[in-house]
């Protein structure tokens, strides 16, 4: 198994609601986090990879959105997921 694999099913052991849930919001916004961390990693040696910069905002969006639905079905576990990924929001 890969590195990225096994980094995935840490963060999906790690955030999982129950056995088996691989599709939840808190694993899916932990997983894009994690992406994104990667790609601003390369960002900052490749300043001129256009395209991943594009990709880069996509997963950004896509996290955004996620966050904002989580916000509004239940707030408490939105603060939680946001505290424990040390994001700035």
């Amino acid at each position: 198994m890969s590195q990225v694999e096994n980094k995935k099913k840490e963060l999906i052991n790690q955030y999982a609601l129950k056995d088996g849930d691989t599709g939840s919001v808190d694993v899916q916004v932990a997983i894009l986090s994690q992406r994104i961390k990667a790609l601003t990693a390369h960002l900052e040696a490749n300043k001129h990879d256009h395209n991943t910069r594009r990709a880069l905002l996509r997963l950004a969006g896509r996290r955004r959105r996620l966050l904002s639905y989580l916000d509004r079905i239940d707030s408490e576990r939105y603060r939680s997921l946001v505290g424990r990924l040390g994001l700035r929001r």
